[in-house]
């Protein structure tokens, strides 16, 4: 374990823009698919604050994390567990599968990729 300060301060950032899209966007793209992109650089940010581990392997468990989430809606989780009532539940597990989420997780994921490789000026392995 380690603290990376650099990693935090995008975690930061990039969850107050999440925050934000939650609270005051309600539109087609911006809320539904560049949210879901961030959500996945927020948790890959988080991990990264606290964990030091190999960039590409990271990305990877980040994306799965997500499609398992996405997932978790499909088969109606917060249902099962007896949440439909609380909205906090709601919003972080979600209770609509679409693909287009995936899609944007991975999008999310590539992002993460680009910048990696620019930031670190090698390959991602």
């Amino acid at each position: 374990m380690r603290f990376s300060s650099f990693y935090f301060i995008v975690f930061v950032m990039f969850f107050f823009i999440e925050v934000l899209i939650a609270l005051f966007v309600r539109d087609a793209f911006v809320r539904p698919y560049l949210g879901d992109t961030f959500v996945v650089i927020v948790i890959y940010c988080f991990v990264l604050s606290f964990l030091n581990t190999p960039v590409y392997p990271t990305i990877i468990a980040v994306l799965l994390f997500s499609y398992g989430v996405e997932i978790m809606q499909y088969f109606k989780l917060v249902e099962l567990l007896g949440l439909s009532e609380y909205p906090l539940a709601r919003t972080v597990i979600g209770t609509s599968f679409a693909w287009g989420d995936m899609v944007a997780y991975t999008a999310g994921a590539l992002l993460i990729g680009l910048f990696e490789r620019y930031r670190l000026g090698k390959s991602l392995s």
